[in-house]
């Protein structure tokens, strides 16, 4: 255990727990988070006490363990935190929008390219991340400016937050199709890699930019091929049922219906290349006019 975070309308607080100072005169955080870190030994962890109207003793629980963390902090439930999650969307009446001196023709003007998001979805193991990297060394050796953004590397970071439920997948990716934006925006050619399994979610990201901006690659692998390979060992585990709600398995994976370009698998070793993939991807921004200013 790690430590134990409380989330409560303006609590104030005091305890008994060593180290931790005991003054009820501290105020909480602005964040309205209390954090307090873990004891090795039990009786340590049991004179926490939060006012919020009246004062009840309450034990700190394993983080880990999401029914008694939310059997003991109703609070911190899976649809409560939902639910904070969304406050800031009441937020959006209150904002404006402040222009730039300098516009996106600008900045493609100064880097000699048009800013899009090449959108590469497909099954885990179908070889998005592969042909990513290939892409971006590819338009990297002809001058031009990339940024990937790969599914994995963003649930690092950005997206740390977020399960692979349907509803947290779809924040997945609306987060990562409002960053890919700003990239485009920039002048930057951003490839993001993810299965985004689906449809709706794509289209969405699809109408964050100007027409024509959006080239959705689908990596058109059987799922035959990509269990074979089965880079991270996941398909064996979804098989095991020791991952549920997997792409593929037990989870559906929607491919698209009128995508840019499609890198079939064809089993040839020279056209299913990641390089001769990249290569079709370029070809189609040649002729869409993104590698010129």
């Amino acid at each position: 255990m790690e430590g134990l975070a409380i989330r409560a309308p303006r609590p104030s607080i005091f305890c008994s727990l060593p180290g931790l100072g005991g003054d009820p005169q501290r105020r909480p955080p602005s964040d309205g988070f209390l954090k307090f870190p873990a004891s090795s030994h039990a009786a340590d962890n049991t004179k926490l006490v939060v006012n919020s109207g009246s004062f009840h003793p309450i034990s700190a629980v394993n983080v880990s363990t999401q029914a008694s963390l939310t059997a003991d902090f109703p609070a911190l439930s899976e649809t409560n935190v939902k639910e904070e999650r969304m406050i800031g969307e009441n937020k959006a009446d209150n904002i404006v929008w402040h222009e730039s001196s300098i516009c996106r023709c600008d900045r493609q003007q100064l880097l000699q390219q048009k800013g899009c998001v090449i959108w590469i979805t497909g099954l885990s193991g179908s070889g998005k991340s592969t042909v990513a990297c290939a892409l971006s060394k590819a338009l990297f050796e002809r001058g031009k400016l990339t940024y990937t953004l790969d599914g994995d590397n963003v649930r690092h970071g950005l997206n740390r937050d977020l399960t692979f439920k349907a509803e947290d997948r779809t924040e997945n990716i609306r987060r990562i199709g409002e960053v890919a934006k700003l990239f485009a925006d920039v002048g930057v050619i951003c490839i993001a890699s993810l299965i985004s399994p689906y449809r709706r979610d794509r289209d969405e990201c699809r109408s964050l930019l100007p027409e024509g901006d959006f080239v959705e690659v689908f990596m058109d692998v059987p799922l035959s091929v990509c269990e074979s390979r089965d880079p991270k060992g996941l398909y064996k585990l979804a098989r095991a049922g020791k991952i549920k709600g997997f792409t593929g398995i037990d989870d559906p994976y929607e491919a698209p219906l009128d995508c840019e370009v499609v890198l079939k698998h064809t089993g040839d070793d020279v056209s299913s290349s990641p390089r001769q993939m990249a290569e079709n991807i370029i070809s189609y921004l040649q002729t869409k006019g993104y590698l010129e200013g």
